[in-house]
């Protein structure tokens, strides 16, 4: 993390050898990854706030579960779908500008959900304008800034800046299932807004686009690395890097195994899990409590999976990672009841550790397989994530109307994960030829 330097001493008069004088300092780039976690903190407070709003709503407007659920999963598969262009718009723009922007319209779209009267309206605030805003918030902003500031180091950092979503998630959740439960969902919604706008100064005035801007070498890095020409035809160039990498099966193979990823945790447990230990009696709060608490593990295990990442192969630790949690969402049913109990703090515990444990080696595995490219490739490979997640979040509010219960949607999902984690190891360890680089 530090970068030294020599600087000499002025020469005693007595002509002996000047003293040399070691200085040490912190690279700029921890400092620009400083910045893109705390921004990334900031933005995760909407994520907090889906699952907590079905129950309200459902009570307040008399919409139904499945009605909501399909505002979350426009809102999930807009974050997925903009991921890509939003990459290709910051080599075109700078990342600076495009974040901004993107938190302002998160913004506006949840303070709107305030005055909103019918589920159209929702679907139009929470889940297009804060579905785009998320988008170009996606973990496809946190690769671009490590490919760019980053040379060595890259697994560890990638987990420190997904882990920061977690950490925001850690933050917001009790804050906002207590406003709800002792106020209302309003105010929860423009503490949203409000947290969204408060860090837009500090991506406009500490953010660098790239370390050329100011005279650095990426960390690690050996030689100095030129600012490259902005990009024109953004969307250009994230639909030609797709029909690129389609034409590859290790990006089906990532596309598949995220998409479950997705399934498996925006989808239903950040969406469901509130909504479903109330069903069991738990109380909105405590059910809060516990998804904050996976945050807190998730943090911990998605930057130990970035060291991992650094060491060990990929391929494996995706499959790992997907059939351990499997084999614990196929447990979530018997757990869930009325009081939080030692095995349910297991499970929390377990489950949290895997969380985003997956999205270090699956950004590895983008940057082996397209190199200059694979921040994009990542964006569309996090949209099949986001897509998944939308779908269940659909469904799961389908079921528990269909069924009274979520168990079908629990079992299905840790039958998922298994397919994952075989999907993850027919992944080739080189490829054949690496799609080259667009301009």
């Amino acid at each position: 993390m530090t970068q030294t330097t020599e600087a000499a001493a002025p020469a005693p008069r007595t002509g002996k050898k000047r003293n040399r004088v070691r200085r040490t300092r912190i690279h700029r780039a921890w400092f620009v990854a400083a910045v893109t976690f705390v921004t990334i903190i900031g933005a995760a407070a909407f994520r907090s706030l889906p699952g907590l709003l079905i129950d309200p709503l459902h009570e307040d407007f008399g919409w139904s579960r499945g009605t909501i659920g399909a505002a979350v999963s426009v809102n999930l598969a807009l974050y997925g779908l903009t991921a890509p262009f939003a990459a290709a718009l910051m080599d075109r723009y700078g990342i600076r500008r495009v974040v901004a922007v993107a938190l302002t319209v998160i913004a506006l779209g949840s303070g709107l959900t305030v005055w909103m009267t019918a589920a159209w309206q929702l679907l139009l605030c929470w889940g297009l304008l804060v579905g785009l805003g998320s988008g170009s918030m996606a973990l496809a902003f946190a690769a671009t800034v490590t490919n760019r500031w980053f040379t060595e180091r890259r697994g560890l950092v990638t987990g420190i800046l997904t882990a920061a979503s977690a950490s925001g998630q850690l933050i917001f959740l009790p804050v906002l299932s207590w406003m709800i439960e002792k106020h209302d969902w309003r105010p929860a919604a423009v503490t949203v807004a409000l947290a969204a706008l408060a860090v837009v100064p500090f991506v406009w005035l500490l953010l660098r686009d790239h370390p050329a801007d100011v005279g650095l070498k990426p960390y690690g890095a050996k030689e100095f690395v030129p600012k490259p020409e902005p990009v024109p035809g953004a969307a250009r160039r994230a639909v030609t890097v797709l029909f690129k990498a389609a034409r590859t099966g290790p990006f089906w193979l990532l596309a598949g195994t995220f998409a479950i990823c997705g399934a498996s945790t925006n989808g239903l447990i950040q969406t469901h899990f509130v909504p479903a230990a109330h069903d069991h009696g738990m109380p909105i709060t405590a059910a809060a409590s516990l998804l904050a608490v996976i945050g807190v593990f998730d943090v911990v295990g998605t930057i130990a999976s970035g060291w991992f990442t650094d060491r060990f192969d990929a391929r494996r630790l995706l499959a790992v990672y997907y059939a351990l949690r499997g084999i614990s969402l196929l447990f979530l049913p018997m757990l869930l009841g009325p009081s939080v109990h030692p095995p349910m703090l297991f499970f929390i515990v377990f489950y949290g550790l895997d969380w985003v444990a997956t999205v270090p080696p699956t950004v590895a595995l983008c940057r082996e397989h397209y190199g200059d490219d694979s921040a994009i490739v990542f964006g569309w490979v996090l949209a099949s994530h986001q897509v998944g997640a939308a779908l269940v979040a659909f469904v799961g509010g389908v079921v528990r109307d269909v069924f009274g219960e979520y168990d079908m949607i629990w079992y299905a999902s840790g039958a998922l994960c298994a397919a994952a984690a075989l999907m993850a190891l027919v992944i080739r360890r080189r490829p054949t030829a690496l799609v080259p680089a667009v301009a």
